[in-house]
């Protein structure tokens, strides 16, 4: 599997997620359930780290060459967020890791002034925002597929199931 790496000087320097066990709950495990869905497990986030997760866990480890312990310690985490690929997930404001570098970068590239930390900040947010709203997009700062594809200048893969978030534009009469 590629690897995409943050830039070292670019990383985040606030504390490090916690360490996370099988049978876990909470927002931290729902975090950790997206960023394995982006990296293709087929799981659901809910913040429970049941035994489906524990498998998946443990599959992640064993594809990446880690401890295979289904901990989510350090390693696992800075893996999880290193190697996830850009678009394979909606992104918001709390999220982390090299999408979220390679979002920032793409904001850049279309005139945006913001830092890229691999960190979804406010200002990132309040980029988003506006981008959204230049393009009559819902604008509610949530980076999914359409955001994520016209900002790298492609056509939407389709018109989404929820078309209230695809074009906020004015409805004919």
């Amino acid at each position: 599997m590629e690897k995409t790496s943050l830039d070292p000087s670019q990383q985040n320097t606030t504390a490090a997620p916690p360490n996370i066990y099988p049978w876990d709950v909470g927002p931290a495990v729902a975090r950790m359930q997206e960023l394995l869905r982006a990296h293709g497990f087929p799981l659901r986030v809910d913040g429970d780290y049941g035994w489906r997760t524990e498998i998946a866990v443990k599959n992640f480890q064993r594809q990446y060459g880690l401890r295979i312990d289904g901990v989510v310690g350090p390693e696992t985490w800075a893996t999880l967020m290193s190697t996830v690929k850009p678009g394979s997930r909606t992104m918001r404001q709390g999220c982390s890791g090299a999408d979220v570098f390679e979002l920032q970068g793409l904001l850049q590239v279309n005139g945006y002034v913001i830092k890229r930390t691999g960190n979804f900040d406010s200002a990132t947010k309040s980029a988003v925002i506006t981008f959204q709203r230049e393009h009559h997009l819902h604008d509610d700062g949530i980076v999914d597929s359409v955001t994520w594809a016209l900002l790298c200048n492609k056509k939407p893969a389709g018109r989404p199931a929820n078309s209230r978030r695809f074009f906020r534009g004015r409805r004919k009469p």
